[in-house]
């Protein structure tokens, strides 16, 4: 999804070339691109970061709202940690900066699509070393019952079960716990939010 029709035939023409990819759509601006979303539902959105029309983040978070399994990735020519974090923030699980190789951007789009919990970053290292997440690590409703259960040890997809979610949906909320809290792992997102009281002592496992 970018402005520039010719660029969006050169991604169609690099994707369209790997056997087990298919372009479902293309659009030049955002509301033409929630609609897009709305009607074929993909796998995996590629998404300029100066797309007109919305601003990016509420364009990424509108696309979640309509397709909570729909992986986003950015696309940009711009390397800065604050965008980056925001984005992040709003539930992004890649970002690309436009020079990419040809087999970099495939491999992105295959890793996110095996693995709705990752996070694909191709940025300048001094902006990856930037990127936090919110100050006050606050965390949505949801995320903190997610959380909650995690602390409980309960895998993804019993948290999904136990919370009426899909599957998918529950690892990007963790992705987003991640990212807000900075964390590098269940545990360590468990010990923080412990710290921040943002969930309770009684829902850790013992085994923690």
């Amino acid at each position: 999804m970018d402005d520039h029709a010719l660029f969006r035939e050169g991604l169609r023409e690099i994707l369209e070339a790997v056997e087990d990819m298919g372009i479902v759509g293309e659009a030049g601006d955002s509301s033409s691109a929630l609609a897009l979303v709305e009607e074929t539902r993909p796998d995996v959105v590629l998404l300029d970061v100066e797309i007109p029309g919305d601003e990016v983040t509420e364009t990424v978070t509108r696309i979640r709202e309509i397709s909570p399994e729909t992986q986003i990735i950015i696309l940009s020519m711009y390397d800065g940690p604050q965008l980056l974090t925001r984005l992040l923030v709003a539930g992004i699980c890649g970002y690309l900066l436009k020079s990419v190789h040809r087999h970099e951007l495939i491999a992105a789009v295959r890793s996110v699509h095996e693995d709705p919990a990752r996070v694909v970053l191709a940025v300048s290292r001094h902006s990856l070393a930037q990127v936090k997440g919110p100050p006050s690590g606050v965390l949505s409703s949801k995320e903190q019952e997610v959380l909650q259960l995690a602390a409980q040890a309960l895998s993804n997809g019993q948290i999904a079960r136990c919370l009426g979610l899909a599957e998918a949906t529950v690892k990007r909320h963790m992705r987003n716990i991640f990212v807000k809290l900075n964390a590098v792992s269940r545990i360590d997102a468990v010990n923080k939010a412990l710290a921040a009281s943002l969930i309770s002592p009684q829902s850790r496992s013992d085994g923690d």
